[in-house]
C-alpha cells in the first residue's frame, strides 16, 4: 500500500460566506495541489471538502498521513464523533443535529477505503505545506467576493 502525505486547509470570509479549500498530496517526489471553493459556505464545510477532495483524488487504497489545522476534522474523525453521529442518525450526544452530515458521510466512507492517520498542525505557523494550503484556500474564496 502506497503511503501518501496530504495537507489540507479551508478558509471562509464570513461564516457563512465565500469560501475555499486547498490540498497538497505528496507521494515520493510527486506533489499535486488541488483547490476549489463555493460562493456561500462555512469554514468547517471547506475544511471537510478539502480532505474529501484530496482523498477522492487517490486512485487506489492508500495509507494516508493527513495533516490539518482543523480540530473539527481531526477530532471528528480521531475521537470517533462522526461515526457516533452517523450511528445515531446524524444526531450528536447532546441530541442536537450534527452539522454537515452530507460531507461527514462521504469522509467516513473514504476513511473505510484508505488507512488515514491524523495529524493536527497549528494553523498560520511555520509549516510550509499548511501555509500553502491556506494560500490556495484564501485565493479560491476571493474568487467569490
Amino acid at each position: 500500500m502506497k503511503t501518501v502525505t496530504i495537507y489540507t486547509d479551508g478558509a471562509c470570509s464570513g461564516n457563512p460566506g465565500p469560501g475555499g479549500w486547498g490540498a497538497i498530496l505528496m507521494y515520493g517526489s510527486h506533489k499535486k495541489e488541488l483547490s476549489g471553493g463555493e460562493a456561500r459556505t462555512t469554514n468547517n464545510r471547506m475544511e471537510l471538502t478539502g480532505v474529501i477532495a484530496a482523498l477522492e483524488a487517490l486512485k487506489e487504497p492508500c495509507a494516508v498521513e493527513l495533516y490539518s489545522d482543523s480540530k473539527y476534522v481531526i477530532d471528528g474523525l480521531g475521537k470517533g464523533w462522526a461515526k457516533g453521529w452517523r450511528a445515531r442518525g446524524w444526531v450528536k450526544s447532546d441530541k442536537k443535529p450534527a452539522l454537515n452530515p452530507d460531507l461527514w458521510g462521504r469522509l467516513l466512507d473514504l476513511c473505510e477505503t484508505h488507512t488515514v492517520n491524523l495529524h493536527w498542525v497549528k494553523g498560520h505557523a511555520e509549516n510550509e505545506f499548511n501555509n500553502r494550503c491556506d494560500q490556495l484556500a484564501v485565493a479560491e474564496s476571493q474568487k467569490y467576493k
